[in-house]
């Protein structure tokens, strides 16, 4: 099974890449953001203190997202892999998911992470703002304070899968066939 963490801030390509790397080798993607989305969308009481959280600028409690995740490890047990994207943020919820993938007698293969400016990804979030209707990715202030909470809490995860000899860092910025390359020749490594 590849299992597979996409890392990086908001706006460094997760999603694009994802989406290949799906195409490319039949995962799920699972994306907590699109988790908690779907949470709003359908008005549950959960998304409704997720959207509170995240129109912030600021995380849903692990406990939620641990939970979510395991459902749909569940829900998709015959998959080829998972692709991580937006989880984990923290070196507790790295610890908690190694934790989940272990009693369901799994591991994460690798950590790849897309670096990308500051300056790149404000600009990125405000175009995508443009287009996709997310209040978040539309008001300059709230993208620098997601960029403060990435830098601040979330970039130790890496120090986590380093740790664990998982952990690769590719250059996010240039076309989306380069990235995808760069990617395609680190998961050759987990074969």
């Amino acid at each position: 099974m590849l299992n597979l963490v996409l890392f990086g801030p908001p706006g460094a390509g997760k999603g694009t890449q994802s989406q290949k790397l799906i195409e490319k080798f039949g995962l799920i993607h699972l994306s907590t953001g699109d988790l908690l989305r779907g949470e709003i969308t359908q008005g549950t009481e959960l998304g409704l203190e997720a959207k509170k959280l995240m129109d912030d600028g600021k995380l849903v409690p692990d406990a939620v997202v641990i939970g979510m995740i395991s459902n749909k490890l569940d829900a998709n047990k015959d998959a080829k892999g998972f692709i991580f994207d937006g989880f984990p943020r923290t070196v507790a919820q790295a610890e908690a998911l190694d934790s989940l993938l272990s009693s369901k007698q799994s591991a994460i293969s690798g950590m790849i992470a897309l670096e990308v400016t500051d300056v790149e990804l404000e600009q990125r979030l405000l175009l995508r703002g443009k287009s996709s209707g997310r209040p978040d990715d539309a008001n300059p202030e709230v993208i620098r304070k997601r960029i403060k909470e990435y830098n601040d809490k979330t970039a130790p995860v890496a120090g986590f899968y380093q740790g664990q000899n998982k952990y690769t860092s590719i250059n996010g910025i240039g076309s989306v066939e380069d990235i995808f390359t760069s990617i395609n020749t680190v998961i050759d490594t987990y074969k």
